[in-house]
């Protein structure tokens, strides 16, 4: 059941995430951008493995209203192959070495699953958030490091791996077989401290088109967890195949897309388009804030 109404109470509980101190109130919907320093994500306006190209995309995205930049150097595309430790670390260091000395106040994030690089790129870099595709399953050290660096912790939903991930996905109930995925990792994060859990649930990782749109009209059963809800469907195949298009062209289905989200209680939206998400944002909270009646 969609529980939008236009008195304002779409949201049962302001949510808010500590990045290093400083605090990022969700009650107002953000947007993350997304930075790939890879050479084969699937949008290729997205790739941006030189460190003067990602800062210049990175200073667009803050002056256009993202709230957190998301770096990551492993495409997770469907049928992309994994690369090792050290590659994703040489790859990512140079363009986060930039950002934090050219503009040191941005929030960032990694998105990575290697607990040893979570690591070396808090202690080098002191970004804020880390974003796991994985939730964990591939490597076991992840949730005790997260534990320890103190930073929030995107939790997303794969079945399977990107190489083979979009096979043959299959569930009994997608939005039952998902809470109960994320209900157990999120009791065994609390067990370790970790106060700062994103839940996402993973549109187009090991999911067809119909599994992706049924969670995305059902994205309010999300709610009982109590955690801010990520939605990453900017430019994706849900959207392309719908509209028949490739990504360059899935801008406008996109913004559809982020809407339905929205209104269904996304409190992250992470973004290839950051201007356009914003935009979005705006016109949501004019369609659910408490309007004026007078006396």
């Amino acid at each position: 059941m969609n529980n939008f109404s236009t008195t304002g109470t779409l949201f049962s509980k302001n949510f808010s995430l500590n990045l290093g101190g400083r605090i990022l109130d969700l009650s107002t919907p953000c947007v993350m951008g997304v930075i790939n320093v890879t050479p084969d994500s699937f949008y290729g306006e997205s790739r941006m493995a030189e460190p003067q190209t990602a800062l210049h995309a990175a200073r667009e995205m803050l002056d256009r209203g993202a709230l957190i930049l998301d770096v990551g150097a492993v495409s997770s595309r469907p049928g992309a192959g994994h690369i090792p430790e050290q590659e994703e670390l040489d790859r990512l260091s140079p363009v986060l070495e930039t950002l934090r000395n050219e503009i040191p106040d941005a929030l960032i994030s990694v998105d990575t699953w290697r607990s040893g690089l979570a690591r070396e790129v808090h202690r080098r870099f002191g970004i804020h958030m880390i974003n796991d595709i994985s939730a964990g399953d591939k490597d076991p050290e992840m949730f005790p490091t997260v534990a320890s660096l103190g930073v929030p912790y995107v939790l997303m939903h794969m079945q399977g791996d990107p190489s083979h991930m979009q096979d043959n996905p299959e569930y009994g109930d997608v939005v039952d077989d998902l809470l109960r995925y994320f209900s157990e990792r999120v009791y065994r994060l609390r067990k370790l401290g970790v106060n700062d859990i994103v839940v996402d649930p993973g549109f187009g990782f090991g999911k067809t088109a119909e599994h992706n749109y049924t969670l995305l009209r059902e994205l309010d059963a999300f709610r009982m967890l109590e955690l801010p809800l990520m939605v990453g469907i900017s430019r994706k195949s849900m959207i392309c195949k719908v509209l028949k298009v490739d990504p360059d062209k899935a801008l406008n289905g996109t913004t559809a897309a982020h809407m339905a989200a929205l209104l269904n209680g996304a409190s992250i939206l992470r973004v290839h388009d950051v201007q356009e998400a914003v935009e979005t944002v705006k016109i949501f909270q004019q369609i659910v804030k408490t309007p004026d009646r007078g006396v």
